[in-house]
């Protein structure tokens, strides 16, 4: 099998097919994060990189197999700020469109799309236009510790939602404590956590981040001691009566951010896959990539060799 990803990332389509158990003979990646090549290259050094997609042209290709891809969803995402919510004529979100220009030159056997699952219906609905079939909505929450809600296009037959596996946040801490059953929804922005520790508790009372507390009693102080001091004020409101009053504010000491280990997890990532990274870089990473269970149990409806032989011998029987 030959496969073209685009968007590649840190090949987190190359970790599901490997788990799917798919022999890949060639596979092709295209990607401009010099950190996403780093990582890929490190584990996958077979990978053969193509660089921009924008430069990119099937005519220079072999028979591809297999296109996969997740175009930017920063343009689409809930998680942006109103004025950049452009769907699909967002700068980056437009990318989407280079995906149908690749998928219509390279005309693959099979082909998979992936993408948020919060954007607007209308731009859902050109993308199922143009690719021809309606989506498949999975969250990652089914077998994973992490809230992700994704849709995904593609022709692979017979796909069926996973099963639950009920895999709580608490049960893959290295250490702590959360009153969340889930991680919310990694994101490249978990490259750039709020230092301190204020902040992060109230923008974890937000919803904006996943934090993990020293035990089940921390949290309550936690909580109780916002709700006294800081209740329904703003970032900026926090800071001034900080500034204007005196206040200990001791009691989020050991209020900590999701460590390396944590996030692989969260993505079903194979633990060390970014040993090479600092946890930003590699939270970023992780944020922009994929839950490899998911692709790899949705890779695992692609039809073997053995399959297709079978499926061939019985359209030969039916038209003799």
């Amino acid at each position: 099998m030959n496969v073209l990803s685009l968007f590649d990332g840190m090949s987190c389509g190359q970790l599901a097919l490997q788990k799917a158990g798919i022999k890949v003979d060639k596979y092709f990646a295209s990607e401009i994060k010099p950190l996403g090549i780093k990582v890929t290259q490190e584990n996958f050094p077979n990978t053969i990189q193509l660089g921009s997609v924008t430069e990119l042209e099937g005519k220079d290709l072999p028979k591809i197999d297999l296109l996969i891809g997740g175009s930017p969803c920063q343009n689409l995402s809930i998680a942006m700020a109103e004025e950049h919510r452009k769907g699909l004529e967002g700068d980056k979100s437009s990318l989407f469109y280079e995906y149908y220009r690749i998928f219509k030159e390279t005309k693959p056997t099979y082909f998979f799309l992936e993408n948020v699952g919060s954007m607007p219906k209308k731009d859902e609905d050109i993308i199922t236009e143009l690719m021809g079939v309606e989506p498949i909505r999975i969250n990652s929450k089914l077998i994973s510790p992490q809230l992700r809600n994704r849709l995904y296009w593609t022709n692979i037959p017979g796909i069926e939602i996973p099963k639950e596996k009920d895999i709580q946040l608490n049960n893959i801490l290295t250490e702590g404590w959360s009153d969340r059953k889930k991680a919310r929804c990694l994101l490249e922005s978990d490259s750039r956590p709020v230092i301190t520790p204020i902040k992060r508790f109230h923008r974890y009372l937000m919803g904006f981040i996943t934090l993990v507390f020293k035990d089940e009693e921390h949290y309550y102080a936690c909580k109780e001691f916002h709700e006294k001091h800081f209740h329904k004020l703003t970032a900026k409101q926090i800071d001034e009566k900080l500034a204007t009053e005196d206040i200990d504010i001791s009691v989020y000491d050991g209020i900590r951010v999701l460590n390396q280990q944590e996030l692989e997890i969260c993505q079903t990532v194979p633990e060390g896959y970014t040993k090479s990274l600092t946890r930003n870089e590699a939270a970023g990473l992780l944020g922009d990539g994929w839950t490899v269970d998911v692709i790899a149990h949705m890779f695992s409806f692609i039809p073997t060799e053995q399959e297709l032989q079978k499926e061939e011998e019985l359209d030969d029987f039916w038209l003799t």
